[in-house]
């Protein structure tokens, strides 16, 4: 890592405030018959950030459907509370994944890299199915930090160590930046 880099990342905010939300229509539906709802990737989430010594503010579960999922994150978006966002589910290449076309148009800048690192990284553990992952990360209206990342468990875990957790204090520092 340069020494720039170091630096940067020494001045950049330690202890975030999360909101988490889960892109999938088939617990969205659990979740309004009041079924009980299993979300491995929700539950990793918000326990890896909480051990990570960082707060999820909100939590939420929405459909496969761009509106809501445009509506939730602007919402997190809004909040003075919420410092990074991160979206799960609905990253894939079939007609309903459509987290990322509803996502993008919200950020101001968007890090090309995030998606590209973390399908070398997928690559280094699944192999060529990493062709198929979408991922997108940027910065949105007042500094706000967010990622679209796949809902596999595995997807998750991934990409929460080795590039959401390390780096989302330096993206916030910069994207705050005056």
């Amino acid at each position: 890592m340069s020494e720039t880099a170091r630096k940067h990342k020494a001045e950049a905010p330690k202890k975030l405030n999360f909101a988490v939300i889960v892109c999938s229509s088939s617990r969205y539906q659990d979740l309004k018959a009041r079924k009980p709802v299993y979300d491995p990737s929700g539950d990793l989430i918000v326990e890896t950030l909480e051990r990570a010594g960082h707060s999820v503010v909100f939590r939420g579960i929405v459909p496969d459907d761009k509106v809501l999922i445009g509506k939730n994150v602007a919402r997190a978006v809004g909040s003075e509370e919420v410092d990074a966002i991160i979206v799960c589910g609905g990253t894939g290449i079939s007609p309903k994944d459509v987290t990322i076309e509803a996502v993008r148009p919200m950020l101001v800048k968007t890090l090309p890299g995030f998606g590209e690192l973390f399908r070398k990284l997928s690559f280094d553990e699944i192999g060529s199915a990493a062709v198929l992952t979408r991922a997108l990360a940027g910065v949105a209206d007042q500094g706000k930090a967010v990622f679209c990342i796949p809902g596999s468990p595995q997807a998750v875990r991934l990409v929460l160590e080795k590039l959401i957790l390390p780096e989302v204090g330096h993206i916030l520092k910069h994207a705050r930046e005056k």
